[in-house]
């Protein structure tokens, strides 16, 4: 429920609004200063209707007092009857959220007060990202605090003095090289080397000789002795990624270096123990694989003694803005382009994309935002995201807006409306995407990708709201 709080001095207001607006709002009316700086500070209102009247005796003190709670920062809408029109744009100039006439357009106010209220939100979470940021870091270069993060930190740090080898699972883009370096900067081996290698990179053929090196003359076209990855590691941390695409044959091999902790490069018979600390990573199945016969089931258990999931991107989207503003304060330094922050429009389009590439997807975003952007912040229009660009759903499967019934997190409230305002906008329009596009002030690229988020149970019920009130 958004508490709505109403200085005015017009007494039939209050009951009025409180009855069209609805239940998702709630309506606390001041006519006074001290009573509404009391409801202000005491933190009883999320958004502040400023009433203005061209009758009222104390105009001009109202109007000072306007401008001091929007100088507060308090989430404000300016009510003015049209005499006062200018006036009220004047107040919008100075940090008002909106204006709307009185008696105003109850659907426009209801989208303007939850527009209020969101866009407040999300400069509070701004502020606590970059306090976050400013701090150091919770598990070395790691970045997140909701609580899938958190049980991934507490995993971390459980195996960072432990010579136990690690498997870390999860998508592609979701930071699993990040979670083994934190992993080894964290332990006592911090101060040796950390060798990172991704096994679908190197061809099958030489994949052996990568790994545990070859003496001259080991096979055609070698010129010389040279040394793994298994003993360019040493004492260190040996991380090997993408381990689901090595070769079975492989596979035989790496299984003995592991149960043995000892190999040979390729052409000698001198073994060479195996000091390094190993972990693993994979975006595939490997218990499916096994399953399948493509990945050798006494290899899987030798890997899988602790395992690490890292969650997709769209599972924790309260980390979205801590992301980004970590990779705007990186790739403004990079770029020689000073940037400050990222505008609540801009954050509520990243934080409403699926991110399909996850945390890889959000960097490169950052960076062509970073390139884009002409000013000192990111705005929304310097966002472009990478959904197909797909037809809307069928005229039958839009819905009515509606009344708003806020339910699950504010993230996920926050992208359910922003969806039923899309497909709203598109019924409006008889279909006419670009014109429905153009109305809600968004690109039709970003139309589509509110269009497919869709879901079949949407959180809004039919109601028409073509009540005013009256003067």
């Amino acid at each position: 429920m958004i508490k709505v709080g109403l200085y005015s001095e017009d007494r039939a207001l209050h009951p009025l609004l409180s009855s069209v607006l609805g239940k998702e709002f709630q309506v606390l009316s001041e006519s006074d200063e001290e009573g509404m700086s009391n409801l202000v500070s005491a933190g009883g209102c999320d958004v502040v209707i400023l009433e203005l009247n061209s009758n009222h005796d104390s105009l001009q003190e109202r109007l000072e007092f306007s401008r001091r709670l929007i100088a507060s920062n308090v989430p404000s809408v300016v009510m003015a009857d049209d005499g006062l029109r200018s006036t009220a744009f004047e107040l919008v100039k100075t940090g008002a959220f909106g204006y709307c006439r009185r008696p105003p357009s109850i659907r426009d106010l209801k989208t303007m007060l939850i527009r209020a209220f969101e866009n407040s939100l999300l400069k509070q979470q701004l502020q606590g990202v970059q306090h976050q940021l400013e701090e150091p870091a919770s598990c070395d270069q790691l970045i997140g605090s909701s609580s899938l993060m958190q049980r991934v930190y507490q995993l971390v740090r459980r195996v960072t003095n432990l010579n136990a080898t690690v498997l870390i699972t999860g998508e592609s883009g979701t930071g699993k090289e990040l979670i083994a370096r934190a992993i080894h900067n964290l332990g006592s081996r911090s101060d040796r080397p950390f060798v990172a290698v991704s096994c679908g990179a190197i061809p099958e053929t030489l994949i052996e000789a990568e790994l545990f090196g070859h003496e001259k003359g080991a096979f055609t076209g070698t010129v010389g002795m040279r040394e793994g990855y298994f003993e360019k590691a040493g004492d260190g941390t040996l991380f090997l990624d993408e381990i689901g695409d090595l070769s079975l044959f492989t596979q035989v091999k790496l299984l003995r270096a592991l149960q043995q902790m000892e190999f040979s490069r390729l052409g000698s018979n001198r073994l060479i123990p195996l000091r390094a600390r190993l972990i693993f990573a994979t975006h595939q199945d490997l218990a499916k694989l096994v399953a399948e016969g493509k990945f050798r089931q006494d290899l899987f258990y030798r890997i899988n003694v602790m395992q690490i999931e890292t969650p997709a991107l769209q599972e924790h989207p309260e980390d979205i803005p801590a992301i980004a503003m970590h990779f705007l304060r990186h790739y403004s330094k990079v770029f020689q382009k000073p940037m400050e922050d990222i505008e609540p429009d801009a954050l509520a389009l990243l934080q409403s994309y699926p991110w399909p590439g996850n945390v890889r997807e959000l960097e490169n975003a950052m960076q062509r935002a970073i390139i884009l952007a002409t000013g000192q912040s990111i705005r929304a229009e310097d966002v472009t995201l990478n959904a197909p660009d797909d037809d809307v759903a069928d005229a039958g499967d839009i819905v009515d807006i509606g009344d708003y019934n806020p339910a699950g997190s504010f993230e996920r409230q926050l992208r359910d409306y922003k969806i039923k305002l899309a497909v709203a906008a598109v019924r409006e329009h008889n279909g006419n995407k670009t014109l429905a596009a153009r109305s809600l002030c968004i690109s039709r690229a970003y139309l589509h990708r509110l269009i497919r988020l869709t879901e079949p149970d949407p959180l809004f019920v039919e109601q028409d709201l073509r009540q005013s009130v009256t003067a």
